[in-house]
């Protein structure tokens, strides 16, 4: 109880110190580099996604935006993203249900880029994100149609399956009867087919690229059926789309870690280095930093004046 009350004082705070972001000016989806970002949105978290899309999209031009609807927006709040996003588009969380995969847990999200990137080159943009400053990366990937994924620690690049099959099978056996869902599933990636042939990355869903054409639907259902195979109902925890989502990026041709901390999480923030950061749970409003950084920011966007 108390943490569910701490959590909502911090949200509220956070808030009330980007409450300018709904001054700025609408942002029209008029690129011609064929990029659509995309994120799967719920109620509470409207304020936090204006923020993330604007502060990105002044950095880099965009062809088209759609949110994912978690089934929590409210009409009110579909009316003030079409204002700040005139463009924008609704998709709805039972048009991309498969029986193959877990449904919940953001296999929505993935299950729908599948689907855009024969149309555009996609980028997953989380509402707890936030970019600083240029992101010169980013344009290059979509020039090039590569995939990226954001990182977890210094010069990460691609490894095989089979190396993470066998590090995270020795780490399972001291991990105790509740093993995060990542860690399982990594620890039987050995019982897919393609196995030895399969790529993979440590990365985060949250800020990922998939290329125009990069991989299909067929794909991501062939490998969650093996999955559900090998893990039973454990596949259906949170975090398994992760995992899928970083074998996807892994294996889309030339594919690439971005730079970190240039592009990092909340915990491994340097200054004067890192230009974009994921906001995770476990350090999103503590000590203040993602509200400071993002009502700096707020104040540098172009105002919507009359």
């Amino acid at each position: 109880m108390f943490n569910n009350l701490r959590n909502k004082l911090n949200r509220a705070i956070f808030n009330y110190s980007v409450h300018d972001i709904l001054k700025t000016r609408p942002v029209y989806a008029t690129g011609k580099n064929r990029l659509a970002l995309l994120a799967q949105l719920q109620h509470k978290d409207i304020l936090l996604a204006i923020v993330a899309f604007k502060t990105f999209t002044t950095h880099t031009p965009i062809a088209a935006i759609y949110i994912l609807n978690d089934g929590t927006l409210t009409n009110e709040d579909m009316d003030l993203l079409r204002h700040h996003f005139p463009n924008v588009q609704f998709l709805r969380m039972e048009d991309a249900h498969s029986e193959h995969c877990p449904r919940g847990g953001c296999w929505e999200r993935l299950l729908s880029i599948s689907l855009l990137i024969k149309d555009y080159y996609v980028i997953q943009l989380d509402s707890d994100t936030l970019t600083l400053s240029n992101i010169p990366e980013i344009a290059e990937c979509v020039k090039a149609n590569q995939s990226f994924v954001i990182g977890t620690w210094d010069e990460q690049e691609f490894e095989s399956m089979t190396f993470r099959q066998s590090k995270a099978s020795a780490l399972l056996t001291k991990a105790g009867k509740h093993p995060h869902i990542q860690l399982s599933a990594e620890a039987q990636f050995d019982k897919l087919d393609r196995f030895h042939a399969l790529k993979y990355v440590r990365g985060c869903a949250g800020f990922s690229g998939f290329a125009k054409d990069s991989f299909d639907r067929a794909f991501v259902e062939e490998i969650s059926a093996q999955m559900f195979n090998a893990l039973g109902d454990h596949w259906r925890n949170w975090g398994s789309e992760q995992v899928m989502s970083n074998i996807v990026v892994a294996n889309s041709p030339n594919a690439r870690v971005l730079p970190h901390p240039k592009y990092c999480d909340c915990t491994k923030i340097k200054q004067n280095v890192t230009v974009f950061i994921h906001f995770i749970g476990s350090c999103r409003f503590t000590r203040g930093i993602y509200a400071k950084l993002a009502r700096r920011i707020v104040a540098e966007l172009p105002q919507n004046h009359p």
